[in-house]
């Protein structure tokens, strides 16, 4: 499946570039095929080629078109979950965005490792952040509300006409338990546009390159907000690790929120990725 796939979703990767040439990632091999010195080499490239971060942050994404899916693919490497802090070689939709920009930022394996920690984990009360299970950023919404990397846009791309909102304790379930065994909850008021009020005038006011996290209602009764996400390019193109290809894909963003499927989203969160 994946060989008649690919040349399709190539196709269209290199056809919305912005003044900027991605013809070169077509040459160079797929990262997940890589040993970790020939990955470091082209990181090295990438930055090269593509000194703004944005435009690397695009780039990689690109690259990473293809990437085998495998869901809850990294951990703390010990305790609770002993997969890995970062990798290339598989990802599901979070892991995707994460360590994208931890690549984009990077020049080795071993510097997205240390952005990865910086990016997925929580600081303590002294400001420290180590990677632990109970410091990850395990919801979407929680990152996108109080990470400075990641910072929610939603209000200010529509109409206040056009939000829904949700007041919700993240990790409380409707029995009062947690959802995950984290020793914490957080009550949050949370906007998103439902998908039949996103349209082409709020699309057109998204930045080149952005993130968006994917609403579901029925995931509230558990305490959580968002089911999926991935990046947004050139207002347009949605790039996201699918469960249903079992690997990263690029479709038409509007394409497919107007898809009917049989877990369909309600609602979109948009948000920024700020450079370190």
């Amino acid at each position: 499946m994946h060989k008649c796939i690919l040349p399709f979703l190539f196709s269209l990767s290199f056809a919305f570039s912005e003044d900027i040439s991605y013809s070169w990632i077509k040459k160079i091999p797929k990262p997940w095929v890589l040993s970790q010195k020939s990955l470091d080499t082209h990181l090295k490239n990438f930055h090269r080629k593509f000194p703004n971060f944005h435009d690397r942050l695009i780039a990689l994404n690109l690259w990473r078109i293809g990437t085998p899916y495998g869901i809850f693919c990294l951990g703390e490497e010990r305790g609770v979950d002993k997969d890995p802090i970062i990798r290339i070689d598989t990802s599901d939709c979070t892991v995707h965005v994460l360590t994208t920009i931890a690549f984009a930022e990077s020049k080795s394996f071993n510097e997205a490792r240390y952005s990865m920690i910086k990016i997925h984990y929580k600081p303590d009360k002294k400001g420290k952040i180590e990677p632990t299970y109970k410091s990850r950023w395990h919801f979407t919404s929680d990152r996108l509300l109080n990470h400075s990397r990641t910072t929610d846009i939603t209000s200010t791309i529509c109409n206040f006409s056009d939000l829904e909102n949700v007041e919700i304790e993240l990790n409380r379930k409707e029995n009062g338990k947690q959802f995950l065994d984290l020793g914490w909850t957080s009550k949050e008021s949370i906007n998103f546009i439902p998908i039949n009020k996103v349209s082409n005038q709020i699309v057109n006011k998204l930045p080149r390159i952005c993130g968006v996290a994917f609403v579901k209602r029925n995931y509230f009764k558990n305490g959580i907000v968002i089911a999926h996400e991935g990046y947004v390019i050139n207002r347009k193109n949605l790039i996201h690790a699918s469960s249903k290809e079992k690997m990263t894909v690029n479709v038409d963003f509007l394409s497919y929120l107007s898809e009917k499927k049989k877990n369909q989203f309600d609602g979109v969160m948009f948000y920024n990725i700020k450079e370190r």
